[in-house]
């Protein structure tokens, strides 16, 4: 379906007036929009309001326009870096081993989850697969190396597994549009987490000394910032997303000389314009933090580094078409079923180990989500955690190709 706006200039406008509707209403203290936003968190409505400009009103489409490519590629590291100024580090390091067990947890889910769900669909409701189960858990494949790693591990499974071009379409669609709810799922669980972690009995007290100390430096660094203060932020964000970029092509066609070594030992990731941008642009953020950088925090650094990812989020946004769950309404089942077994996993794991429900949200996506998203997620608890995030997603990437091809082994046993 051809958008009313094409014109990108008209789709970012409007884009940035769905954001100033949400933050002018979220900013009432009485009445009907205090009690909305009781319940609905405002990240998530800078989230599915752009998808339904997409569909069902049809003005704008993530298809046609090119403003996600330029807030993942520019406002993304930009934010990576601004966030990372303030940041903590050995605050990160004390978090513990409760992130990385549920990471690992998050990873398991989606490595058990295929072949459980292709094995309940195949026994319980073989007619909704408009595939034969060879394509199908072929073409889950590529949802596995997704989920758990990124678009890198996704085409590596298309190759690997010799997915055809409109399976592998369509299994895209599968991939975004179930992985974007999910998302809005976990937005709105960062309104209620505090019900969530009394739940699994969590102990949050290094996640809330984190935030204390981030907003403590910040409280005291923090003035009235001049133009000249601006500027220098934002060649300091800007410079390092050059320098990001200049390292990822340089780093980049040097990495795709040992594709095929790379491939073999499942670092397909490597070979990723997109995972070099993300981790240069954390590690400059992160070394800035350690020199008189940091003070760029008083004149609202984390601030501009938050714009930059509701702008992200708006694009990401706009990027999910609803329509498209009626029109594959069998393959989203599975992969409806696939999320619950990898929810169930995680919070399992959680309850056993009393995990704070930031470390289920960002564990689950920096695998389901990865660096675009996970940054976006952890923010949603507090500005000064979006580096774990950001962290933890680069993880996901080294892992994802050694997981998804266990989980398609897997799937292939059910299968046959």
């Amino acid at each position: 379906m051809e958008p009313f706006f094409t014109n990108d200039a008209i789709v970012l406008g409007l884009l940035m007036l769905t954001l100033a509707f949400v933050f002018i209403t979220s900013s009432r203290k009485t009445g009907f929009w205090a009690k909305f936003y009781g319940i609905v968190p405002p990240l998530l409505l800078c989230y599915f309001l752009p998808a339904l400009l997409y569909w069902p009103l049809g003005l704008v489409s993530g298809e046609t326009s090119s403003l996600y490519h330029v807030s993942s590629r520019y406002l993304l590291p930009a934010a990576l870096i601004l966030l990372c100024l303030g940041i903590d580090l050995k605050g990160v390091i004390n978090l513990g081993s409760k992130a990385m067990i549920m990471f690992l947890a998050a990873t398991l889910g989606i490595v058990l989850g295929g072949p459980v769900t292709l094995f309940v669909v195949l026994n319980l409701f073989p007619d909704i697969l408009a595939a034969t189960p060879e394509e199908t858990w072929r073409g889950l494949s590529t949802v596995a190396g997704s989920w758990i790693g990124g678009g890198a591990n996704q085409t590596a499974m298309k190759e690997i597994f010799e997915v055809p071009d409109n399976l592998f379409a369509t299994m895209i669609v599968v991939d975004v549009v179930v992985a974007n709810i999910w998302m809005g799922f976990l937005l709105y669980g960062t309104n209620i987490t505090d019900r969530i972690d009394r739940f699994l009995k969590a102990d949050t007290s290094a996640i809330e000394a984190l935030k204390l100390k981030v907003e403590a430096y910040r409280a005291k660094v923090e003035r009235i910032p001049g133009t000249g203060d601006v500027i220098v932020l934002m060649g300091v964000a800007f410079g390092g997303v050059a320098l990001a970029h200049w390292g990822s092509d340089v780093i980049t066609p040097w990495m795709k000389q040992s594709e095929a070594s790379l491939k073999n030992m499942g670092l397909d990731s490597l070979t990723s314009g997109f995972f070099w941008l993300v981790v240069l642009a954390t590690t400059f953020g992160l070394l800035l933090s350690f020199t008189r950088a940091k003070s760029l925090e008083g004149v609202g650094a984390s601030r501009w580094g938050s714009v930059f990812i509701y702008v992200l989020v708006a694009t990401i946004g706009m990027q999910m078409d609803l329509s498209q769950v009626f029109d594959n309404i069998g393959l989203f089942a599975i992969g409806i079923i696939w999320m619950l077994i990898h929810v169930s996993i995680l919070f399992l794991v959680a309850k056993i180990i009393k995990a704070p429900f930031f470390f289920v949200a960002v564990g689950s996506q920096a695998n389901v989500g990865g660096a675009a998203s996970a940054p976006v997620v952890a923010s949603a608890f507090s500005s000064a955690l979006a580096p774990v995030g950001a962290l933890m997603a680069v993880l996901g990437y080294a892992l994802g190709t050694y997981g998804a091809l266990v989980a398609a082994f897997l799937m292939r046993a059910v299968a046959s």
